[in-house]
């Protein structure tokens, strides 16, 4: 028995499908960034602006309101990995964050993470960072990392079975009520939350923390004053009011662990009546495009 499944993995090794042959006739463009310069030098902030959509991030960006997060350049407008949460964090803890939106083909995508188990040839993209295990965290838990995850919507808060998956994968993972989604001050509870725990962590070693951001999410009426129900406006609010407290995030791992490199995106957007379609978890532009960036501290 052991010898035929040896043989039957020999023959899928030899199948494997090289990443250069989705290569297009045009120049890859060069990687933004070096992320094996990054590994091993410095922490790695993944914040996670659950369901946020592009359209908002950038209206609010060209307005001026959200002059934390311009402070670290443009959203760039890009193709969510999946349709709701739970897809979409599988495939980016797996190293396949989103790609821009004009991606045709997969080695069209940036890659600064590359699954080298997964199929796609044992070459990694140049400036990607080729990690082995089923995630990004424990790839970086290899080298060394010590990784953490704040969550906030109920896919992360490990009162079910379900909601035990994501924190799972995580050396460290923290949930609390005061971080779900009805509550209106869920990303200074996470802030403060983290601000303490950073105080109590080894210099010495590096951090990779993921932070889901669920204040955009459904429901974020409260955050524009006499509203009664969620819609772009206060969705467009609850951009502004998670931009000032990863203001203090942002200063406060700068000041405390030094040089650190940020990743923050959305992970799908939603609907607020387009088309007749409300909420995600389904096929639409406004789900399937999300702002992202990536920079330095």
């Amino acid at each position: 028995m052991k010898e035929n499944t040896e043989r039957t993995t020999e023959k899928i090794t030899e199948k494997e499908v090289p990443f250069r042959l989705f290569l297009s006739g045009k120049e890859r463009k060069k990687p933004s960034v070096d992320m094996n310069r990054v590994v091993g030098s410095c922490d790695i902030l993944f914040v996670c602006l659950d369901t946020l959509r592009y359209d908002v991030a950038v209206q609010e960006e060209k307005a001026g309101s959200t002059p934390v997060l311009n402070r670290y350049g443009l959203w760039e407008k890009c193709q969510a990995p999946g349709n709701f949460t739970y897809p979409s964090h599988h495939a980016m803890f797996a190293g396949f964050l989103p790609c821009r939106y004009d991606a045709k083909n997969l080695a069209d995508r940036e890659m600064l993470f590359f699954p080298k188990a997964v199929g796609l040839g044992k070459k990694t993209p140049e400036g990607a960072y080729g990690f082995s295990g089923s995630t990004i965290m424990e790839g970086l838990a290899k080298d060394g990392y010590d990784t953490w995850c704040v969550g906030g919507v109920s896919f992360f808060d490990k009162r079910s079975d379900i909601g035990k998956v994501f924190p799972g994968f995580f050396k460290k993972s923290y949930w609390n009520p005061s971080f779900g989604c009805p509550i209106k001050d869920s990303t200074k509870n996470q802030v403060d939350f983290i601000l303490k725990k950073m105080e109590a962590a080894e210099k010495e070693t590096h951090i990779f923390l993921y932070l889901n951001v669920d204040a955009i999410h459904y429901p974020n009426y409260f955050y524009l004053d006499g509203a009664s129900h969620d819609d772009m406006a206060s969705h467009a609010a609850a951009l502004r009011y998670v931009d000032g407290e990863l203001g203090r995030l942002f200063d406060g791992w700068k000041e405390r662990r030094g040089d650190t490199f940020v990743i923050c995106c959305s992970d799908h957007g939603t609907c607020y009546g387009e088309d007749g379609c409300q909420f995600h978890g389904i096929h639409h532009p406004a789900v399937d495009t999300i702002p992202y960036k990536h920079f330095f501290l």
